[in-house]
């Protein structure tokens, strides 16, 4: 696909993602706000649109339109609702483990479906007591003939109250290679989905927790070999996850700037539009800045990964750069609102909230500083992007 098309492509995509939230989105964020639980026919909705395809190859039935497609229709619904924007974003994570480690007939059965929107997947790594310590994880997975019987809890995962495809880490046997990750169904007897429970943020979507008791799942469904579990969950936090997060703050922060540049023209102080003041103009130059910073970030790596390239360090930099400069300006755009920040009648305060759930999962701002030092010194322990290459790297259509 050369790249006057490719540009027009993408040109339209972003036309029909940002139509489709506006009329079909917009809308409903009163009642989720209100409601503050997952909005399961609004999240079934966007998914019959068949943009969980983007990274899908067309042999499976997907667009094949690849990772800055996929960062269009993310950024585009999370300007409207960072909860949807997260929804298509906990799903496309939940369809890497499959691309990367899936066998023909796994990928056949699921990929298609996740395409046509009939199948949301997730992925279930995170516990109480390990974190971000994917090493951590207590877990497990014991062979019981042709099948294995899970046993454990899952916490934050994306998608929870909807998921119909769960991908579950969990441990079969001692350290880094005792990790192997499975799909397991959502009605398979043994699996219990958490009660969902109130959160700062992102209202309409659910990361709840999954419980295990005994839940027996054919051997057909473990993903890869025994012990490719710390690759499957680590190949997917990089790859997907970081890019994912990164396109969903990436259209918070454009909502904040939206919305703050609005406010400023219609608000006035001193017989004056308020941007007029020093103070605040500043603030808008300085939010403009990180916006423009962010989104050269995030481009420019899901770019390098639709090319097949190595670009693990340009995934964490954009992950880190965008949720940083989310936050940075949403504070901003509260101290440009002041008190009329504080009320519901705006969306501010939202923007705000949905912001900070972008920071922890895929790793918080921490855990990409360390890494990117590694990069520095010589001492990082190979790219996922260029591993797995060949998984990542889809021939678009047209």
């Amino acid at each position: 696909m050369d790249g006057y098309f490719a540009g027009r492509l993408h040109h339209r995509l972003r036309a029909e993602v940002r139509d489709f939230a506006e009329r079909e989105v917009a809308p409903r964020i009163p009642a989720m706000e209100a409601a503050r639980s997952v909005h399961r026919e609004l999240s079934r909705l966007i998914a019959r649109q068949g943009w969980l395809g983007a990274t899908i190859s067309s042999d499976y039935g997907g667009t094949a339109l690849g990772h800055l497609a996929k960062t269009i229709i993310i950024e585009e619904l999370s300007r409207v609702s960072g909860a949807m924007g997260a929804m298509v974003q906990a799903s496309q994570l939940g369809v890497a483990k499959i691309v990367h480690f899936g066998s023909d007939e796994q990928k056949k059965t699921w990929l298609p479906p996740i395409a046509a929107g009939d199948c949301l997947p997730t992925i279930a790594v995170t516990e109480p007591e390990s974190g971000g310590h994917v090493l951590g994880m207590s877990a497990t997975a014991v062979r019981d003939g042709d099948d294995y019987v899970l046993n454990g809890r899952k916490v934050y995962v994306g998608n929870s109250h909807v998921g119909d495809l769960h991908g579950v880490v969990v441990r079969t046997g001692p350290g880094s290679h005792g990790l192997t990750a499975f799909l397991v169904e959502s009605d398979r007897p043994g699996l219990r989905v958490g009660d969902e429970k109130p959160t700062m943020g992102l209202h309409g979507f659910s990361f709840g927790e999954l419980h295990f008791d005994d839940c027996r799942v054919p051997a057909d469904n473990r993903l890869g070999a025994e012990g490719d579990g710390l690759a499957v969950a680590y190949s997917s936090s990089v790859l997907y996850g970081r890019a994912n997060l990164t396109a969903v703050s990436l259209g918070i922060h454009r909502a904040i700037l939206e919305e703050t540049t609005r406010f400023c023209e219609r608000r006035h102080r001193y017989g004056k539009p308020l941007h007029e003041l020093p103070s605040v103009k500043l603030k808008l130059g300085t939010m403009q800045s990180r916006l423009m910073t962010s989104r050269l970030a995030a481009y420019h790596a899901v770019h390098l990964l639709d090319e097949g390239m190595p670009c693990d360090a340009e995934l964490m930099n954009a992950k880190l750069v965008n949720v940083e400069a989310a936050i940075d300006s949403a504070r901003n755009a509260m101290e440009i609102h002041a008190a009329a920040g504080l009320f519901t009648d705006r969306p501010i305060e939202r923007y705000l909230r949905d912001a900070h759930h972008m920071f922890a999962p895929a790793g918080t701002s921490d855990v990409q500083l360390l890494r990117l030092a590694e990069v520095a010194l010589g001492t990082d322990k190979g790219q996922w992007s260029q591993r797995l290459s060949d998984e990542v790297r889809l021939v678009p259509v047209g």
